[in-house]
């Protein structure tokens, strides 16, 4: 798997499991869903990317 496919995955499923946090839980982790956003936002910028280092550190191919 590709770091930029590992990012959309990780990016996806983080969002879902905000949603079923503020679902479940407390509507107060509707913010951990705003910051995935900003970071995905952010990134698409500044090509910095805090989740794509840490796959790469993990051994994740570049695309």
């Amino acid at each position: 798997m590709t770091i930029n496919k590992a990012v959309t995955a990780f990016g996806g499923f983080m969002v879902l499991l905000s949603v079923l946090l503020t679902w479940t839980v407390s509507p107060y982790w509707a913010w951990l869903t705003v910051f995935v956003g900003f970071n995905l936002f952010q990134s698409s910028f500044t090509g910095f990317c805090p989740a794509a280092l840490i796959f790469s550190k993990l051994g994740f191919k570049p695309s």
